[in-house]
C-alpha cells in the first residue's frame, strides 16, 4: 500500500517505522528538526518486541507534491486535527482511507469534515511511544490497536489495513464496535492522563497507592456513566478489559503522553481528554465532579506553560 503518515512523532513514527520496515511505501509528513534528522539519518526506531531498527525513509513537510495515496495514518495531536486535515487533502484520491490514531473520540467527525466521511474509518491504539530525539522513536510498550468503519458493518478496506498491520508486527484488531473500542481508551488514558500530570508521578506509584489508584478508578467510573448515557453501549466487562491491558504494561515507569507535553511546557490534549467528559456529562445530565477538579487543575497548562505576573 501507498501509505502517508500524518505527524510523525511516537505514535506516527512506530507504526509508520514498522510498516516501512515491511515494505510498504511510506512517506512521513513531519516538521522542524526531526524531519531534518529523519531525511539525512533516517528514522531509527526502538522497540519492546523486535529491538531497534534504522531505515531510510521518505519524509516531507508539504504533502502537495505526493500523489493520492491508499492510507493516511493521522497521528497528530487533537487541537491540530483540522489543520492537519486540511493539509492532507491532496492526499486524498477516489479510494483513499483515513485512519485516525489520536486521544479522544471525536476526531473521525472532525476530520470526515473537511476529507468526506466516506473517506474515515475509526481507530484507537494502546501504546507508549514518542520522540526520544529528533529522527528516534522509542517505543516501550504496545498492547493492540483498533480499527473499523464508523457505522460498524464489515469492509474490505478495513482487512486490508488490518492484515497489513499484522504483516508488520504490530498488533491490531477489526471489534464489533469502533465505537465502543475508542470510548474504552478513552476513558483509560483520561484517567491515567489526569492523575499522572496532576501527580507527576508514573503508572507503578500510582498503583501503588491505594488512594491514588481509586482516584484513577472513580474518574474512570465518571467516565463510563457518561459514555453510556451518551450512547455508547460499553458492556460490564470494561473493567476486566482494563485489568488486562494493565497486566501488560510492565514498565512501572510508564508516564501518559500528556505528562510529556505538560513537562516540556508544550500545549494539552486537555479539552479533548477531560473536556469531553465534562462537556457531555452537563449534556446528559450525569455529574463528573473528580473529572472537573482534574481538569481545572490543569487548565492553567492547556496552551503551555502559562506565564506568571506579578499583580
Amino acid at each position: 500500500m501507498r501509505i502517508a503518515v500524518m505527524g510523525a512523532g511516537g505514535v506516527g513514527g512506530y507504526y509508520g517505522g514498522m510498516l516501512a520496515r515491511a515494505g510498504e511505501d511510506v512517506t512521513f509528513i513531519a516538521r522542524g528538526t526531526h524531519l531534518d534528522a529523519m531525511r539525512s539519518q533516517g528514522l531509527t526506531v526502538k522497540t519492546s518486541h523486535v529491538g531497534e531498527f534504522t531505515i531510510p525513509v521518505s519524509a516531507t513537510s508539504d504533502p502537495c507534491g505526493l500523489a493520492p495515496v491508499d492510507l493516511v495514518l493521522f497521528c497528530v495531536k487533537t487541537y491540530d486535527t483540522e489543520p492537519a486535515a486540511r493539509l492532507i487533502q491532496p492526499l486524498i484520491g477516489d479510494e483513499t482511507v483515513v485512519l485516525p490514531l489520536q486521544n479522544g473520540v471525536e476526531s473521525p467527525a472532525r476530520i470526515a469534515g473537511i476529507v468526506g466521511v466516506e473517506h474515515v474509518i475509526g481507530g484507537t491504539t494502546y501504546v507508549s511511544s514518542r520522540v526520544e530525539s529528533p529522527g528516534v522513536i522509542n517505543q516501550t510498550w504496545v498492547y493492540t490497536a483498533y480499527l473499523g468503519e464508523l457505522d460498524g458493518k464489515q469492509s474490505r478496506r478495513t482487512q486490508r489495513i488490518a492484515a497489513a498491520f499484522d504483516q508488520a508486527g504490530v498488533a491490531a484488531e477489526i471489534p464489533p464496535d469502533i465505537q465502543v473500542a475508542m470510548w474504552s481508551k478513552h476513558l483509560a488514558i483520561s484517567a491515567f492522563a489526569a492523575v499522572g500530570c496532576v501527580t507527576r508521578l508514573p503508572r507503578g506509584v500510582i498503583s501503588s497507592v491505594p488512594e491514588t489508584a481509586s482516584l484513577n478508578r472513580e474518574i474512570m467510573r465518571e467516565g463510563l456513566a457518561v459514555a453510556r448515557a451518551h450512547g455508547i453501549p460499553i458492556a460490564d466487562d470494561f473493567w476486566e478489559q482494563q485489568r488486562r491491558v494493565g497486566h501488560s504494561i510492565t514498565d512501572p515507569m510508564m508516564r501518559p503522553s500528556m505528562y510529556y507535553d505538560l513537562e516540556a511546557g508544550k500545549p494539552l490534549e486537555l479539552d479533548d481528554l477531560l473536556g469531553v467528559i465534562i462537556r457531555l456529562g452537563q449534556e446528559h445530565g450525569v455529574a463528573t465532579p473528580l473529572t472537573f477538579a482534574m481538569y481545572a487543575a490543569l487548565k492553567p497548562y492547556a496552551n503551555g506553560k502559562p506565564e506568571l505576573r506579578k499583580r
